[in-house]
Protein backbone atom coordinates (compact mmCIF):
# COMPACT_ATOMS: atom_id res chain seq x y z
CA UNK A 1 0.00 0.00 0.00
CA UNK A 2 1.41 3.11 -1.30
CA UNK A 3 0.33 6.23 0.94
CA UNK A 4 1.87 9.80 1.45
CA UNK A 5 2.48 10.93 5.40
CA UNK A 6 2.11 14.70 5.43
CA UNK A 7 1.50 17.15 8.37
CA UNK A 8 -2.55 17.80 9.19
CA UNK A 9 -4.42 20.55 8.43
CA UNK A 10 -7.39 22.59 9.45
CA UNK A 11 -9.15 21.39 6.02
CA UNK A 12 -8.52 17.68 7.18
CA UNK A 13 -10.43 17.72 10.56
CA UNK A 14 -14.31 16.73 8.86
CA UNK A 15 -12.38 13.35 7.55
CA UNK A 16 -9.92 12.71 10.48
CA UNK A 17 -13.21 12.87 12.59
CA UNK A 18 -14.40 10.35 10.25
CA UNK A 19 -11.43 8.32 10.47
CA UNK A 20 -11.91 8.46 14.17
CA UNK A 21 -15.01 6.94 14.58
CA UNK A 22 -14.92 4.83 12.08
CA UNK A 23 -12.23 3.27 14.45
CA UNK A 24 -13.90 4.05 17.66
CA UNK A 25 -16.84 4.60 17.47
CA UNK A 26 -18.27 6.73 19.99
CA UNK A 27 -16.44 4.94 22.73
CA UNK A 28 -13.42 7.14 21.73
CA UNK A 29 -12.07 9.05 25.05
CA UNK A 30 -9.82 11.72 23.48
CA UNK A 31 -10.99 15.01 22.23
CA UNK A 32 -9.01 15.00 19.49
CA UNK A 33 -11.37 12.79 18.35
CA UNK A 34 -14.10 14.29 17.78
CA UNK A 35 -14.09 18.05 19.30
CA UNK A 36 -13.23 20.31 16.53
CA UNK A 37 -12.17 23.14 18.55
CA UNK A 38 -9.34 21.10 20.35
CA UNK A 39 -8.47 19.17 16.68
CA UNK A 40 -7.61 23.06 15.23
CA UNK A 41 -6.12 24.21 18.20
CA UNK A 42 -3.84 20.93 18.15
CA UNK A 43 -3.18 21.49 14.52
CA UNK A 44 -1.72 24.60 14.90
CA UNK A 45 0.29 24.37 18.07
CA UNK A 46 4.26 24.42 17.19
CA UNK A 47 4.43 22.01 20.19
CA UNK A 48 2.16 18.98 18.53
CA UNK A 49 3.30 16.75 15.79
CA UNK A 50 0.09 15.42 13.60
CA UNK A 51 0.42 13.24 11.01
CA UNK A 52 -1.79 11.82 8.29
CA UNK A 53 -1.29 9.43 5.91
CA UNK A 54 -3.49 9.13 2.70
CA UNK A 55 -3.23 6.86 -0.27
CA UNK A 56 -1.56 7.26 -3.48
CA UNK A 57 -3.86 8.28 -6.15
CA UNK A 58 -6.94 8.58 -4.61
CA UNK A 59 -5.81 10.96 -1.39
CA UNK A 60 -8.41 9.17 0.81
CA UNK A 61 -7.37 9.48 4.28
CA UNK A 62 -6.32 5.52 5.70
CA UNK A 63 -4.47 6.87 8.81
CA UNK A 64 -3.34 9.48 11.58
CA UNK A 65 -0.94 10.09 14.66
CA UNK A 66 -0.39 12.51 16.94
CA UNK A 67 2.55 13.28 19.54
CA UNK A 68 2.00 16.03 21.64
CA UNK A 69 4.80 17.51 23.42
CA UNK A 70 5.25 19.88 26.93
CA UNK A 71 8.34 21.90 26.05
CA UNK A 72 9.13 22.47 29.47
CA UNK A 73 9.66 18.64 30.75
CA UNK A 74 11.53 17.63 27.55
CA UNK A 75 8.24 14.99 27.44
CA UNK A 76 5.58 13.98 24.66
CA UNK A 77 2.63 11.53 24.37
CA UNK A 78 2.11 9.45 21.54
CA UNK A 79 -1.86 9.77 20.73
CA UNK A 80 -4.81 9.01 18.43
CA UNK A 81 -2.54 6.85 15.87
CA UNK A 82 -5.51 5.08 14.45
CA UNK A 83 -5.95 3.38 10.69
CA UNK A 84 -8.85 3.36 9.02
CA UNK A 85 -10.14 -0.87 9.52
CA UNK A 86 -9.78 -1.99 5.97
CA UNK A 87 -5.80 -0.20 5.22
CA UNK A 88 -4.51 -2.54 8.44
CA UNK A 89 -2.84 -5.18 6.79
CA UNK A 90 0.53 -3.37 5.11
CA UNK A 91 2.15 -1.55 8.19
CA UNK A 92 0.81 1.45 8.10
CA UNK A 93 0.45 1.92 12.00
CA UNK A 94 3.90 1.41 12.58
CA UNK A 95 4.91 3.74 9.65
CA UNK A 96 2.68 6.27 11.06
CA UNK A 97 4.15 5.52 14.73
CA UNK A 98 8.03 6.39 13.30
CA UNK A 99 7.36 8.99 11.44
CA UNK A 100 5.82 10.99 13.91
CA UNK A 101 8.16 10.13 16.67
CA UNK A 102 10.59 10.70 14.22
CA UNK A 103 9.55 14.11 13.73
CA UNK A 104 9.04 15.02 17.30
CA UNK A 105 12.56 14.00 18.06
CA UNK A 106 14.11 16.02 15.11
CA UNK A 107 14.40 19.37 17.02
CA UNK A 108 16.26 17.69 19.64
CA UNK A 109 13.78 19.43 22.42
CA UNK A 110 12.40 15.78 23.67
CA UNK A 111 14.14 13.23 26.04
CA UNK A 112 11.48 10.94 25.43
CA UNK A 113 7.67 9.84 24.40
CA UNK A 114 5.71 7.93 26.03
CA UNK A 115 2.49 5.92 24.89
CA UNK A 116 -0.26 4.45 26.95
CA UNK A 117 -1.18 0.98 24.87
CA UNK A 118 -4.70 -0.45 24.75
CA UNK A 119 -4.33 -4.39 25.51
CA UNK A 120 -7.54 -5.90 23.89
CA UNK A 121 -5.09 -6.95 21.42
CA UNK A 122 -1.78 -7.49 20.85
CA UNK A 123 -0.96 -5.46 17.77
CA UNK A 124 -0.97 -2.21 19.21
CA UNK A 125 1.80 -3.33 21.80
CA UNK A 126 4.12 -5.05 18.99
CA UNK A 127 3.48 -1.71 16.69
CA UNK A 128 5.29 0.37 19.96
CA UNK A 129 8.38 -1.86 20.74
CA UNK A 130 9.13 -2.58 16.51
CA UNK A 131 9.16 1.50 16.99
CA UNK A 132 11.98 1.47 19.81
CA UNK A 133 9.54 1.92 22.64
CA UNK A 134 10.48 0.06 26.15
CA UNK A 135 7.31 -1.43 28.35
CA UNK A 136 7.25 0.68 31.37
CA UNK A 137 4.27 -1.04 33.39
CA UNK A 138 0.68 -1.40 33.52
CA UNK A 139 -2.48 1.22 34.24
CA UNK A 140 -5.12 -0.91 35.19
CA UNK A 141 -8.62 0.01 34.67
CA UNK A 142 -7.47 3.31 33.49
CA UNK A 143 -9.61 3.92 30.51
CA UNK A 144 -13.54 4.10 29.85
CA UNK A 145 -13.26 2.77 25.93
CA UNK A 146 -15.29 0.00 25.04
CA UNK A 147 -16.10 -0.99 28.35
CA UNK A 148 -13.41 -0.35 31.58
CA UNK A 149 -9.72 -1.17 30.33
CA UNK A 150 -6.53 -1.38 31.52
CA UNK A 151 -3.65 0.11 29.86
CA UNK A 152 0.40 -0.55 29.02
CA UNK A 153 2.64 2.00 29.24
CA UNK A 154 5.23 2.42 26.76
CA UNK A 155 8.44 4.90 26.19
CA UNK A 156 11.25 5.44 23.44
CA UNK A 157 13.99 7.71 24.56
CA UNK A 158 16.37 9.90 22.94
CA UNK A 159 20.01 8.99 22.26
CA UNK A 160 22.09 9.41 25.54
CA UNK A 161 19.25 9.89 28.00
CA UNK A 162 19.15 6.95 29.67
CA UNK A 163 23.14 6.95 30.45
CA UNK A 164 22.19 10.18 32.39
CA UNK A 165 19.76 8.28 34.63
CA UNK A 166 20.50 9.19 38.53
CA UNK A 167 21.05 6.36 40.50
CA UNK A 168 19.00 5.15 42.99
CA UNK A 169 19.90 3.32 46.55
CA UNK A 170 17.06 2.56 48.61
CA UNK A 171 13.48 2.44 47.94
CA UNK A 172 10.23 1.06 49.87
CA UNK A 173 10.29 -2.78 49.41
CA UNK A 174 6.85 -2.73 47.85
CA UNK A 175 8.72 -1.90 44.99
CA UNK A 176 11.08 -4.81 44.82
CA UNK A 177 8.57 -6.74 42.21
CA UNK A 178 7.96 -3.66 39.91
CA UNK A 179 11.89 -2.79 39.56
CA UNK A 180 12.84 -6.06 38.78
CA UNK A 181 9.89 -6.56 35.84
CA UNK A 182 11.54 -3.49 34.75
CA UNK A 183 14.82 -4.32 34.83
CA UNK A 184 14.05 -8.01 33.09
CA UNK A 185 11.74 -6.02 30.53
CA UNK A 186 13.64 -3.03 29.96
CA UNK A 187 17.51 -3.81 30.56
CA UNK A 188 17.60 -0.76 32.74
CA UNK A 189 19.52 -1.63 36.30
CA UNK A 190 17.53 -1.73 39.19
CA UNK A 191 19.15 -4.51 41.26
CA UNK A 192 21.18 -2.43 43.14
CA UNK A 193 18.08 -0.63 44.45
CA UNK A 194 17.84 -1.90 48.15
CA UNK A 195 14.56 -1.81 50.12
CA UNK A 196 13.82 0.51 52.23
CA UNK A 197 10.88 -0.43 54.97
CA UNK A 198 9.34 2.65 56.57
CA UNK A 199 5.47 1.53 55.74
CA UNK A 200 4.93 1.63 59.25
CA UNK A 201 5.43 4.97 59.94
CA UNK A 202 4.95 6.59 56.76
CA UNK A 203 1.51 8.39 57.31
CA UNK A 204 1.89 12.11 58.11
CA UNK A 205 1.36 14.20 61.46
CA UNK A 206 -0.56 17.23 61.13
CA UNK A 207 -4.51 17.38 60.67
CA UNK A 208 -6.52 14.94 58.54
CA UNK A 209 -9.63 14.73 57.53
CA UNK A 210 -11.78 12.44 59.21
CA UNK A 211 -12.23 8.72 56.90
CA UNK A 212 -15.78 9.50 56.39
CA UNK A 213 -15.67 13.17 55.33
CA UNK A 214 -16.96 14.35 52.15
CA UNK A 215 -14.80 16.40 50.26
CA UNK A 216 -15.14 19.59 48.37
CA UNK A 217 -14.89 20.21 44.57
CA UNK A 218 -13.97 23.30 43.34
CA UNK A 219 -14.09 22.50 38.72
CA UNK A 220 -13.61 26.45 37.95
CA UNK A 221 -10.93 25.85 35.74
CA UNK A 222 -9.35 29.06 35.55
CA UNK A 223 -9.61 29.72 39.44
CA UNK A 224 -8.41 26.53 40.05
CA UNK A 225 -5.18 27.63 37.58
CA UNK A 226 -4.27 30.66 39.07
CA UNK A 227 -4.57 28.90 42.88
CA UNK A 228 -2.35 26.42 41.43
CA UNK A 229 0.59 28.17 40.44
CA UNK A 230 0.08 30.68 42.86
CA UNK A 231 0.76 27.58 45.49
CA UNK A 232 3.09 25.84 43.44
CA UNK A 233 5.40 29.15 42.08
CA UNK A 234 8.16 26.89 41.37
CA UNK A 235 7.99 24.42 38.48
CA UNK A 236 9.79 21.56 40.30
CA UNK A 237 6.81 21.41 42.55
CA UNK A 238 4.24 21.20 40.17
CA UNK A 239 5.70 18.08 37.93
CA UNK A 240 3.44 16.58 36.01
CA UNK A 241 3.57 16.65 32.39
CA UNK A 242 0.97 16.79 29.71
CA UNK A 243 -1.35 17.14 32.66
CA UNK A 244 -3.04 20.52 33.60
CA UNK A 245 -5.65 20.50 36.94
CA UNK A 246 -9.00 21.24 36.08
CA UNK A 247 -10.47 20.96 39.86
CA UNK A 248 -9.08 21.31 43.72
CA UNK A 249 -10.61 19.03 46.16
CA UNK A 250 -10.94 20.12 49.73
CA UNK A 251 -11.88 18.55 53.01
CA UNK A 252 -14.51 20.46 55.45
CA UNK A 253 -11.83 21.77 57.64
CA UNK A 254 -9.06 22.86 54.65
CA UNK A 255 -6.15 20.62 55.89
CA UNK A 256 -4.82 20.34 51.89
CA UNK A 257 -6.00 20.93 48.36
CA UNK A 258 -5.32 18.15 46.23
CA UNK A 259 -5.03 19.38 42.28
CA UNK A 260 -6.34 16.95 39.99
CA UNK A 261 -6.80 15.80 36.08
CA UNK A 262 -10.23 14.56 36.49
CA UNK A 263 -11.74 13.34 32.99
CA UNK A 264 -14.93 11.85 33.12
CA UNK A 265 -15.22 10.32 29.93
CA UNK A 266 -12.10 8.42 30.34
CA UNK A 267 -13.07 7.81 33.42
CA UNK A 268 -9.74 8.61 34.73
CA UNK A 269 -8.25 11.02 37.16
CA UNK A 270 -4.57 12.38 37.68
CA UNK A 271 -3.76 13.79 41.11
CA UNK A 272 -1.23 16.67 40.46
CA UNK A 273 0.17 18.34 43.40
CA UNK A 274 -0.90 18.18 46.88
CA UNK A 275 -0.54 21.91 49.09
CA UNK A 276 1.24 21.83 51.74
CA UNK A 277 2.49 18.31 51.07
CA UNK A 278 1.99 15.39 48.75
CA UNK A 279 1.23 12.64 51.81
CA UNK A 280 -0.94 15.23 53.19
CA UNK A 281 -3.82 13.61 51.03
CA UNK A 282 -3.51 10.02 52.36
CA UNK A 283 -5.00 10.19 55.58
CA UNK A 284 -8.03 11.03 53.06
CA UNK A 285 -7.89 8.46 50.47
CA UNK A 286 -11.53 6.69 50.82
CA UNK A 287 -13.57 9.98 50.90
CA UNK A 288 -11.03 10.90 47.80
CA UNK A 289 -11.84 7.75 45.86
CA UNK A 290 -15.34 8.08 46.85
CA UNK A 291 -15.48 11.96 46.04
CA UNK A 292 -13.48 10.81 41.95
CA UNK A 293 -16.19 7.89 41.84
CA UNK A 294 -19.43 10.62 41.89
CA UNK A 295 -17.39 12.71 39.36
CA UNK A 296 -16.84 9.93 37.01
CA UNK A 297 -13.25 8.64 37.19
CA UNK A 298 -13.05 5.14 38.78
CA UNK A 299 -9.03 5.06 38.77
CA UNK A 300 -6.85 7.37 40.21
CA UNK A 301 -2.83 8.06 39.62
CA UNK A 302 -0.07 9.96 41.18
CA UNK A 303 3.41 10.42 39.73
CA UNK A 304 6.34 10.48 42.22
CA UNK A 305 10.01 10.00 42.01
CA UNK A 306 12.17 6.45 43.02
CA UNK A 307 13.94 9.43 45.12
CA UNK A 308 11.34 10.24 47.44
CA UNK A 309 10.79 7.76 49.62
CA UNK A 310 9.14 9.04 52.37
CA UNK A 311 6.16 9.81 49.66
CA UNK A 312 5.76 6.40 48.26
CA UNK A 313 5.97 4.85 51.27
CA UNK A 314 2.85 6.99 52.72
CA UNK A 315 1.15 6.76 49.42
CA UNK A 316 1.62 2.86 49.34
CA UNK A 317 0.78 2.45 53.14
CA UNK A 318 -2.53 4.12 52.26
CA UNK A 319 -3.88 2.15 49.11
CA UNK A 320 -1.99 3.12 45.94
CA UNK A 321 -0.40 0.20 44.07
CA UNK A 322 2.91 0.92 41.98
CA UNK A 323 2.14 -0.18 38.37
CA UNK A 324 4.76 1.63 36.34
CA UNK A 325 8.38 3.23 36.49
CA UNK A 326 9.52 5.45 34.30
CA UNK A 327 13.33 5.73 34.28
CA UNK A 328 14.55 8.84 33.40
CA UNK A 329 11.87 10.88 32.81
CA UNK A 330 12.82 14.16 34.24
CA UNK A 331 15.69 16.19 33.28
CA UNK A 332 17.08 18.28 36.15
CA UNK A 333 21.01 19.44 34.86
CA UNK A 334 22.67 16.86 33.20
CA UNK A 335 21.07 14.15 35.11
CA UNK A 336 17.66 12.30 34.40
CA UNK A 337 15.48 10.67 37.51
CA UNK A 338 12.79 8.11 37.23
CA UNK A 339 9.29 8.46 38.73
CA UNK A 340 6.75 5.73 39.81
CA UNK A 341 2.95 5.49 38.78
CA UNK A 342 1.01 4.37 41.81
CA UNK A 343 -2.35 3.94 41.27
CA UNK A 344 -5.65 3.01 42.63
CA UNK A 345 -8.96 1.66 41.07
CA UNK A 346 -12.62 1.35 42.80
CA UNK A 347 -13.51 -0.72 39.89
CA UNK A 348 -13.24 -4.66 40.41
CA UNK A 349 -9.90 -5.55 37.97
CA UNK A 350 -10.44 -8.42 35.71
CA UNK A 351 -7.22 -9.64 33.50
CA UNK A 352 -8.88 -12.48 32.14
CA UNK A 353 -9.49 -10.70 28.62
CA UNK A 354 -5.56 -9.03 28.91
CA UNK A 355 -4.30 -9.44 25.25
CA UNK A 356 0.02 -9.56 27.21
CA UNK A 357 2.31 -9.65 25.14
CA UNK A 358 5.57 -11.04 26.23
CA UNK A 359 7.72 -7.44 27.47
CA UNK A 360 4.35 -6.76 29.45
CA UNK A 361 4.35 -9.90 31.32
CA UNK A 362 6.71 -9.50 34.28
CA UNK A 363 4.40 -6.26 35.29
CA UNK A 364 1.34 -8.24 35.32
CA UNK A 365 2.83 -10.60 37.88
CA UNK A 366 4.84 -7.31 39.84
CA UNK A 367 1.21 -5.58 39.94
CA UNK A 368 -0.56 -9.37 41.06
CA UNK A 369 1.98 -9.35 43.98
CA UNK A 370 1.80 -6.01 45.33
CA UNK A 371 -1.96 -5.96 44.97
CA UNK A 372 -1.93 -8.91 46.81
CA UNK A 373 0.88 -7.47 49.57
CA UNK A 374 -1.72 -4.08 49.88
CA UNK A 375 -5.02 -5.62 50.11
CA UNK A 376 -5.23 -9.18 51.03
CA UNK A 377 -4.80 -9.88 54.76
CA UNK A 378 -1.86 -12.00 55.92
CA UNK A 379 -2.83 -14.38 58.38
CA UNK A 380 -0.76 -15.88 60.99
CA UNK A 381 -0.88 -19.45 62.46
CA UNK A 382 -0.26 -19.83 66.02
CA UNK A 383 1.11 -23.67 66.32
Amino acid sequence: MTVTIAPAALQDIAELRQLYFDVYGHGYPVPLGSDPAVMRRLITDPHTHWLTARLHGSGELAGSAVVQTDPGSRIGKLVGLAVHPERRRGGLAGRLTGAVCGAAFDDGRLDSVYATVRMVTEGPQHVVVRNGFRPLGLLPNAAEVAGCESLGLFARFADGVLPRRETVSRAPSALGPLLAAAEHSTGVPYGAVLPSDTLGSARPEGPAAPPTADLEVVSAPGFVRRRFLELFPDPASRYYPLHAPNAVLVPPDGAFEAYVDLDPVAGSCALVAVHPYPAAVTHALEPLMATVSRAGADYVETLLPLSDTASLSAFLAAGFVPSAVYPAMRRIGERCHDYVVLSRTSRQIDFRSLAVGGPLQPYVSAYLTAWTATYLPRHEVAL
